[in-house]
């Protein structure tokens, strides 16, 4: 299939799902995500619980081995069965010959994404043995026949009307069921019958303790616990990775899991069960009998899951993805998934942020590959998890690992000599053509205000989307003849400031050097008003629009030349300032990843954003009186990365403490135009994205509208057709 028709059937998908399934996901997931943000406000234990359950994690999954002789050991001394699947397969004949022993005709599951993984169902159903799902989302889908469109909440895309038509046609009830207590009564009551009966039940397992062989069962529906002491035998079915050591390691996964999956402070049911439990056996064909008159002993099997998990151990990339503990919250607090949800946002079996990293170790790389995209690196996750996973990493190395396996050379000829990235041919032309970006610059800026009236032309713009995959509905950037560098190189015989207090290099990312050159300009003018010496560093590409793409190899030659020109800076002692949001997220976490850690420490410790900076000159006794007195009213947006950082609290300040009157945007994405956004595939999408943004900043049409980041800024433009303005233009001093 051509890459245009690709594209094409991509954007007809997400089209597709808004329309359908988008209001549902986006009222459920913002729920979940507004009711984490309020449970979390107050817990003072938050981020220390956070780091205890990571460091639980990395310790569980280093000793892994151990842990299962261990978990081995206590299941059989309790007198239950332990069975280490590698994969589907294995699972499920092991699974089928338990029901073939017990002559098993149904069988009663509660919620379990592992079982999802190895499609037991569907193996089940194959050799006769009806199968019933119990939690509430699980059963509606069986019912519709659909796949689970969310880690937590399986059946979010499904309104209460969605359910109760779908239930009115299946089950024809004597009077259609309308509300929700209708329709939760009952599947209460039908499903209780099938629990009564069954010859067997399955439960998944939260977290497996190693010391005891009791397996945590959490659930707001309390099925689970029914699924697994009501029928005789219990099959319990889980990855490797939800050991855990003992009973003391739970608490904070306990404390975590249900605040940043649904926002309550516990979950409803917190059941812990060491199987074969020893409640009697319940014979529901003779009522009348005594509990614990049936004839059978119980039986218990813990089935454990590889099915690539120990091949995710051995991986540098892929690794972090086992200390998952399954709550969501990467969905929940993503802007592309709060939209189209897990049905596009989403593979095989799994969904949200942390998929990329489930589906290419479970079922593979090609698995990931379809959806990688959605996700931006916006970060918004990374302070989501509970476990504090670099989910935005994982999904580059996957995206990096995709580029690689593509062997198409089609276009190869167009980019050979003429890029300077150093990734392999065969890669897709759309991303080596957002990856190199600065090239693009380069050219653009050098060849305007012609290169900017060509690219804007319709033959241009139709074989953009054609071959590129430009949305044509986007504007394309301006570039400017007169680059940052030249305007600061141009302006006088550069001296020191012999009364400065302090030294500062200024970054003059891609986007500032060559088109948003009066924000550049600003920062100077700021800068050196408040006594400070300003240079420059030679413009370059800071790797973040290659990373974006996957391109990490092309990103770590970026970010070594930044470091080997910023080394001389640092050991002089100068600050480095950064106006672009995306790229101190580079210097202050990704580069983590590209570069030596001590080469790292240096730019990370030494780097600032604009705003931040700016406010501790204040904050140090800079005069304010030298900045530019406030003009009217303003409308901010901060950058998502931004708000990752804790940076977005500094931009406030200042132009609160300069007298500006704001209102602050407190929604969370703008939808990001930029390298995500200008791609035709997730145009509708992007722009779905912005509607909330839009929706709160519409009637401030007396107000400027402001925002931090390059992509912000061209989002904003889209949505309202007005100029975007930088906080630092706001209050540098006109000269």
């Amino acid at each position: 299939m051509s890459a245009s028709r690709a594209r094409r059937r991509k954007a007809e998908k997400i089209r597709q799902l808004l329309k359908t399934e988008g209001d549902a996901i986006h009222e459920n997931t913002s729920v979940f995500n507004e009711d984490r943000y309020n449970a979390i406000e107050g817990f003072d234990k938050f981020e220390n619980l956070r780091t205890e359950a990571r460091a639980i994690k990395e310790e569980a999954i280093e000793n892994l081995p151990t842990l299962l002789d261990q978990l081995r050991e206590s299941v059989e001394a309790n007198g239950g069965n332990l069975y280490l699947a590698d994969g589907a397969a294995d699972a499920n004949r092991y699974i089928e010959e338990i029901a073939k022993s017990e002559d098993a005709e149904t069988l009663v599951k509660s919620k379990s994404m592992t079982t999802e993984e190895l499609e037991v169902n569907e193996h089940l159903e194959e050799i006769g043995i009806d199968v019933f799902e119990t939690d509430l989302g699980e059963f509606v889908l069986q019912v519709a026949d659909e796949e689970p469109s969310h880690l937590v909440g399986p059946s979010l895309h499904k309104s209460k009307d969605d359910v109760a038509a779908l239930f009115n046609e299946y089950f024809a009830p004597e009077e259609p069921f309308e509300t929700a207590e209708e329709l939760t009564a009952f599947a209460r009551d039908y499903l209780g019958e099938k629990i009564c009966s069954a010859d067997l039940g399955m439960t998944g397992a939260n977290f497996v303790l190693a010391e005891s062989g009791t397996i945590t069962l959490i659930t707001n529906e309390g099925n689970a616990r029914k699924c697994a002491v009501t029928p005789d035998t219990h099959i319990a079915v889980a990855g490797i990775e939800k050991i855990i050591p003992d009973a003391e390691c739970l608490q904070p996964f306990i404390e975590l899991i249900s605040k940043t999956a649904t926002g309550q402070d516990i979950s409803q049911y917190v059941t812990m069960l060491t199987p074969p439990v020893d409640s009697p056996t319940i014979d529901f064909d003779r009522p009348d009998e005594p509990i614990g008159s049936g004839k059978r002993n119980r039986e218990f099997h813990l089935v454990l899951v590889d099915n690539g998990r120990l091949a995710m151990r051995e991986d540098d990339q892929l690794r972090e993805t086992l200390y998952c503990i399954r709550c969501g919250a990467c969905a929940n607090s993503c802007g592309n998934f709060q939209h189209v949800g897990g049905h596009a946002f989403g593979g095989e079996t799994y969904t949200g942020g942390i998929a990329t990293g489930w589906e290419s170790g479970v079922h593979g790389q090609d698995a990931a590959s379809d959806f990688n995209d959605l996700c931006t690196g916006c970060s918004r996750c990374v302070n989501a998890c509970p476990v504090k996973i670099d989910i935005p990493w994982i999904n580059t190395a996957v995206r990096d690992r995709v580029n690689r396996a593509d062997d198409s050379k089609t276009f190869d000829f167009l980019v050979e000599g003429l890029t300077p990235d150093t990734e392999p041919s065969g890669l897709d032309i759309q991303k080596r053509v957002f990856g190199n970006f600065e090239t693009l610059a380069k050219l653009g800026s050098a060849t305007a205000p012609l290169s900017n009236w060509i690219t804007n032309i319709d033959p241009v713009r139709i074989a953009m989307e054609r071959y590129l995959g430009i949305d044509p509905r986007r504007d394309l950037p301006s570039f400017e003849r007169e680059t940052l560098v030249d305007w600061f190189e141009s302006r006088r015989p550069r001296t020191p400031n012999a009364t400065a207090d302090r030294k500062v290099v200024l970054y003059p990312d891609v986007y500032t050097n060559y088109v948003m050159v009066d924000r550049g300009k600003a920062a100077v003018r700021t800068l050196e008003a408040l006594d400070v010496h300003v240079e420059l560093t030679a413009p370059a590409e800071s790797g973040r629009a290659p990373l974006s793409q996957g391109m990490i190899s092309t990103a770590t030659e970026c970010a070594t030349e930044i470091a080997d020109d910023l080394d001389p800076y640092i050991e002089a002692g100068f600050d480095i300032v950064v106006i672009e949001p995306s790229d101190i997220a580079m210097f202050q976490r990704e580069y983590e990843k590209l570069l030596d850690d001590d080469v790292h420490d240096s730019i990370r410790e030494n780097s600032y954003e604009i705003m931040e900076y700016v406010y501790g000159l204040f904050h140090n006794g800079a005069d304010l009186d030298v900045l530019a007195d406030p003009d009217g009213s303003i409308a901010y947006h901060s950058h998502c990365q931004q708000r990752t950082l804790g940076l977005e609290v500094y931009t406030e300040a200042v132009l609160s403490d300069l007298g500006f009157d704001v209102v602050t945007s407190d929604v969370e994405c703008c939808g990001m135009a930029g390298s995500f956004g200008y791609k035709s595939e997730y145009y509708e999408l992007s722009m779905e994205v912005g509607s909330d943004l839009e929706a709160q900043f519409t009637n401030k049409t007396d107000k400027t509208l402001v925002a931090s980041g390059t992509s912000c800024t061209e989002q904003m433009e889209s949505l309202f057709g007005r100029e975007i303005t930088h906080p630092i233009e706001l209050i540098a001093p006109t000269r």
